[in-house]
């Protein structure tokens, strides 16, 4: 089995996102004898934004590193995802990997029905940190209803979301969201199974 770890908080070691994965994964590691872990850390090693030149794969190195993401994703059983709220969404650096693994005729593809989802068949763990509280659907939260929306676009219905509400609030509050987010973090079904 294989899992694409994806980091995206910009604030290093203090980022609640990164310890969430981090917690992810290692229990996954636990749970799963011989997982194959990829990691991609976006702040270290972003990804341009998405570009006319992109587009037109017209930069040799630019499509590579394009398609190095994409096969990662695609070669992924188990996708976990930190994705702190940046200004009521996802930071810049997710929003351009999600441009490289949307890819028309890979991930998704358009029929006389509407758009079909290509990338079924992952599992999708999202760790997502927030300063505030926000509840899912309310004015405000941009974040974890846009990437319901991708990834159900790109085909994928396993998604589940690991929160940390709060952590702006007071070191007391930071704490709380990581122990309730802690608790919450789905047991690999190989793992439950055993």
């Amino acid at each position: 089995m294989k899992l694409l770890q994806i980091d995206s908080s910009i604030t290093g070691a203090q980022s609640v996102s990164r310890t969430l994965t981090r917690e992810i994964v290692g229990r996954w590691r636990a749970g799963i004898r011989d997982l194959e872990v990829i990691y991609r850390d976006l702040a270290a090693d972003s990804l341009p934004h998405l570009s006319p030149g992109a587009l037109a794969r017209v930069d040799a190195g630019e499509a590579q590193r394009d398609a190095d993401a994409l096969e990662e994703f695609l070669s992924a059983d188990v996708i976990v995802i930190g994705a702190p709220m940046y200004n009521f969404t996802i930071p810049t650096q997710l929003k351009a990997w999600i441009d490289r693994i949307s890819v028309a005729g890979r991930t998704f593809r358009y029929t006389e029905q509407g758009p079909q989802g290509l990338a079924g068949g992952k599992r999708v763990i999202v760790a997502i940190s927030r300063g505030g509280r926000y509840a899912p659907g309310t004015a405000g939260e941009h974040a974890e209803s846009y990437l319901r929306d991708v990834f159900g676009f790109l085909g994928i219905t396993d998604l589940s979301f690991v929160r940390a509400e709060g952590v702006a609030i007071s070191p007391a509050s930071r704490q709380k969201a990581l122990t309730d987010a802690f608790a919450g973090i789905p047991v690999p079904e190989l793992a439950a199974a055993a």
